[in-house]
């Protein structure tokens, strides 16, 4: 029997190549080793206000691309999040088990407190626990998730650690895997910190949908360094690093060693230019099934069968909970 995975995307924007190297490039390949859960966490996107019209494109937007980058309907559950009403019910009661001091010890929703930001909602500092019922319901063995996301696993495995010590046996208590490779790819314009759809010029991110000539030129103009060497070494040269974990993310996890020996004694815009022919190879070939999907009606039959399959084994998880806990009265 296979193990099962589960992991979703909040896709408050469009979807980049960080979020392909990171998560959904691991997606494709685990459907074949593991039974994969794949959502679109879309109650996750409303912690902060968002422009209706916008949000709709950006979920239409995300499942055709979890297809057109490999997410296989038939070997994979996928559905939205908003199709499972035990996801937001199990998540209350998740909330009802987890402590303030652990919600104040969340870094995402203290970052942007120490920021100063204004009119911060009770959906952003609880969505932790809505996150632990996502994983929980679905009794998944692995959680594969970036390296800033592994605390709110722990958190999960911690709240539901507590909970079966006090009713039971109830959860299977999931263990988070973090991608050794490509896990944390980093923005063209200042590679110290992670690429993200929030770069204010986008000049920084390349976007699964961005114009070919457009995310060449974003890889050229990419921050490098004074160094003129070609090495993985991201502490002294975090540009060329960056470039180096793309490149070799895009060529089948191909050994940095390997890159550092082809680019040897050539300067900075001869790899530049081969990262970048990399990349749009890539995105050429996601853009053409993409276009391929929007125009037909896979987007729709592929949500409404995950979601069946999806409710199918979150209601007997929650169902199991309420009983435990004593909510249920009738049988």
């Amino acid at each position: 029997m296979k193990h099962r995975m589960l992991s979703g995307i909040k896709p408050t924007g469009q979807l980049h190549l960080g979020s392909y190297i990171g998560a959904l490039r691991q997606f494709v390949q685990s459907q074949e080793e593991y039974e994969m859960v794949a959502f679109i966490a879309n109650l996750h996107c409303i912690t902060v206000p968002q422009e209706p019209a916008e949000l709709q494109k950006n979920l239409r937007d995300c499942v055709a691309l979890y297809l057109a980058c490999g997410l296989d309907p038939k070997k994979s559950i996928i559905f939205l999040q908003t199709d499972v009403m035990e996801h937001a019910q199990l998540g209350y009661i998740m909330c009802c088990h987890t402590y303030l001091g652990e919600l104040n010890r969340m870094t995402q929703f203290k970052d942007k407190q120490a920021k100063g930001e204004a009119n911060l909602s009770g959906g952003l500092y609880t969505y932790p626990t809505l996150m632990a019922a996502d994983i929980l319901l679905y009794e998944p063995d692995y959680v594969p998730v970036g390296e800033d996301q592994k605390q709110h696993v722990e958190l999960c495995r911690d709240v539901a650690i507590r909970m079966n010590n006090r009713y039971g046996e109830i959860f299977h208590v999931p263990e988070p895997m973090i991608p050794e490779v490509g896990a944390r790819i980093m923005s063209l314009t200042d590679p110290t910190h992670k690429m993200s759809k929030s770069d204010g010029l986008n000049r920084g991110c390349i976007y699964l949908l961005d114009d070919l000539k457009d995310a060449r030129k974003k890889i050229m103009s990419a921050k490098t360094d004074s160094l003129g060497i070609v090495k993985y070494d991201p502490e002294n040269q975090p540009g060329i690093a960056n470039l180096i974990q793309i490149m070799s993310s895009l060529q089948d996890d191909r050994p940095f060693e390997d890159i550092e020996k082809e680019f040897e004694g050539k300067g900075y815009g001869d790899f530049k230019r081969a990262v970048a022919d990399v990349v749009c190879g890539k995105l050429e070939e996601i853009q053409k099934r993409y276009y391929e999907i929007i125009d037909s009606d896979l987007i729709e039959t592929t949500l409404k069968d995950g979601a069946d399959r999806a409710r199918a084994i979150a209601s007997v998880t929650l169902d199991r909970v309420q009983r435990a806990i004593g909510m249920e009265i009738i049988d």
